[in-house]
């Protein structure tokens, strides 16, 4: 049997094409270091959990300590109406409080820690770039821990109302007032929107003590907050003013009333009847000169990665 010399020269080569390795998807890396960061980090989700279970057990006490208090906590009380939905707010806002904590915490430690224990040489022997180890650390601030808490949010509203209206149909009254009053979708609307608001507004933020975590040898967080609080008491002491305070402030919430168009007599945020505003809060020129400033602490950060010596 003769053999053709092409077919015996193409032979290898369609073997080295069935055998060679698929080229892994670019997100890869990303994807895996934050899975690594979350498997490190495991306040990022036990937080929320924890202030959700902590909300919807304080509310039960206070209920059952305070009988007084539980017809307008179950929404059947005419002369507090408001009063359940203030209660579901008011745990949220606990929420959102407990998510900004928990990625203030993680950013200013995220990259001092690794350099503290020494686990940056192993990551480093990784090829994983540094670019994308920070864009991994930023990721759980601005979109994992509020995805987590937006989950932990509903899943204690859930369970609020599940208990109140076991409570309602024990008595023999219907449940309809409350879920009306409560208005659960549209709350989980606005807060996934507010999440969404928080994080953009945020950005800068995160950065900034990313960029101190990646700069400071120690105790990152008081680079951040000594200057400020010298400038604010410098301030009060020279001028009598309280511009530095106010712009930490402007800079902590000063997302709500661009995102939000709440009224004058709403003392509670996120009430049914406010709407949402996202052309006002992207019109803002605030929130975009943060986020350039945040793009900019953040290349920085990729910088001190790369240059850092283990502590």
């Amino acid at each position: 049997m003769n053999t053709s010399p092409h077919t015996l020269l193409d032979e290898p080569a369609v073997e080295t094409r069935e055998t060679a390795p698929a080229a892994p998807p670019p997100t890869r890396p990303l994807y895996w270091s934050v899975r690594r960061e979350l498997w490190e980090n495991r306040s990022i989700h036990l937080a929320p959990l924890g202030v959700a279970a902590f909300a919807v057990v304080a509310l039960v006490i206070h209920g059952v300590t305070m009988p007084s208090h539980m017809p307008g906590m179950l929404g059947n009380d005419p002369a507090h109406a408001g009063s359940a939905s203030v209660s579901y707010r008011v745990a949220a806002i606990l929420m959102l409080a407990t998510a900004m904590v928990v990625g203030a915490f993680y950013c200013i430690d995220a990259l001092s820690g690794e350099r503290r224990d020494r686990s940056i040489l192993f990551w480093k022997s990784l090829p994983v770039p540094d670019r994308t180890a920070v864009l991994a650390k930023a990721t759980i601030p601005l979109v994992v821990l509020p995805l987590l808490t937006f989950a932990a949010i509903v899943a204690m509203h859930l369970a609020l109302l599940l208990l109140s209206s076991a409570a309602l149909l024990a008595q023999g009254q219907g449940v309809a007032p409350l879920w009306r009053e409560v208005q659960p979708l549209r709350m989980w609307a606005a807060l996934l929107y507010a999440l969404a608001a928080m994080a953009l507004w945020h950005a800068p933020v995160y950065g900034l003590l990313l960029l101190a975590s990646g700069w400071a040898r120690r105790t990152a967080a008081l680079w951040v907050v000594l200057p400020l609080l010298a400038a604010g008491v410098l301030e009060k002491l020279t001028m009598d003013t309280l511009r530095v305070a106010s712009l930490v402030i402007y800079a902590l919430v000063g997302w709500y009333p661009r995102a939000f168009a709440p009224g004058p007599r709403d003392g509670v945020p996120f009430p049914p009847s406010a709407p949402f505003t996202p052309a006002t809060l992207l019109a803002t020129p605030s929130l975009w000169i943060g986020l350039a400033l945040a793009a900019v602490f953040l290349a920085a950060a990729v910088r001190m990665r790369r240059h850092r010596e283990p502590a």
